[in-house]
């Protein structure tokens, strides 16, 4: 359907013929290989890495508010590339480098606040919410005195998937994928950790270490999501919950379960964006806004205290 349905609709017959023929002189081959080949990968690697770095974020804090977007691993990520794309155009393939950069110096920012003010559960999105507005005005200050940066100011703070290359897409996908094998193959230590961290150390686990590599590998997936999506909020918060409620919180199910999930839900809101004004577009970001601030309001309503487990 992605790659099927846009500005103009192009049958499954036709995307089947023009992909044997592999003629680049023509229309429809250029639209599939071009345009909605690379913008569907990109909605699923996007999906896919927000989803497990919220899944992973909200295991690892014992906190069912967290999310990228909420405790401003985006920002940081969003800052850096930002940054990269104002004041170092000619390097704008390193963007993921920066994005990642980013995003984990703002998770080890919210990370130490929450542990100065006591670490509990409120203090580290209290602390999100906080890093996030601060980054969140260094980037306008950056767009403001360099307006013509490369990035696109609005599609980008807002997000989304037009006019994504397979070459920006492809460096950031190695990041993406590593990442989540890692993530799969610490989902079982993610369990432990997920006990306390007092029956973690009496099972032999090392606490601290290991919660340093969960939060690399969050940097890395929602950084590297970052460098070419823009800032989608709410893909971390809403599908790790989804996935909870269909197979538990075994982390060895739940991480590619969210990773599925959120590859598709990405997809459809991709989807709506590009066919309910249709011809016009609109931000795949403001679709996900809309769905994903009634799902925090609701958290925050029902959670208890914040609080993931028992």
């Amino acid at each position: 359907m992605s790659i099927s349905i846009g500005s103009s609709k192009i049958a499954l017959s036709e995307i089947i013929r023009a992909m044997q023929q592999g003629d680049t002189s023509s229309k429809v081959y250029r639209i599939i290989s071009f345009v909605r080949i690379p913008r569907t990968l990109a909605a699923v690697l996007a999906g896919c890495a927000l989803s497990v770095s919220g899944a992973i974020l909200q295991s690892v804090l014992n906190n069912s508010l967290a999310s990228p977007s909420i405790i401003g691993v985006n920002s940081g990520a969003g800052l850096f590339s930002v940054l990269i794309a104002a004041f170092f155009p000619a390097s704008i393939y390193y963007t993921t480098i920066a994005a990642f950069i980013g995003a984990f110096v703002a998770v080890l920012l919210v990370y130490f606040i929450a542990k100065a003010t006591g670490a509990s559960r409120m203090a580290i999105v209290l602390s999100g919410v906080a890093v996030s507005s601060f980054i969140g005005a260094m980037t306008d200050t950056v767009l403001t005195l360099k307006p013509d940066a490369v990035m696109e100011r609005t599609a980008f703070l807002i997000g989304g998937f037009s006019g994504v290359t397979m070459n920006r897409l492809s460096f950031a996908a190695v990041f993406i994928v590593i990442a989540f094998f890692i993530a799969l193959i610490l989902s079982y230590d993610m369990n432990i950790l997920a006990l306390g961290d007092e029956s973690a150390k009496s099972l032999g686990l090392n606490v601290t270490k290991l919660r340093f590599i969960f939060l690399i590998l969050v940097a890395m997936l929602a950084g590297s999501a970052i460098s070419f999506a823009g800032l989608l909020g709410f893909v971390g918060l809403i599908i790790p919950h989804v996935s909870r409620i269909l197979v538990g919180y075994d982390n060895r199910i739940l991480i590619p379960v969210s990773a599925l999930l959120g590859s598709i839900f990405t997809l459809l809101c991709d989807l709506l964006a590009r066919v309910v004004f249709a011809p016009f577009e609109i931000p795949v970001g403001i679709i996900m806004s809309f769905l994903g601030g009634p799902f925090f309001i609701y958290l925050l309503i029902k959670g208890r205290r914040g609080q993931l487990y028992d």
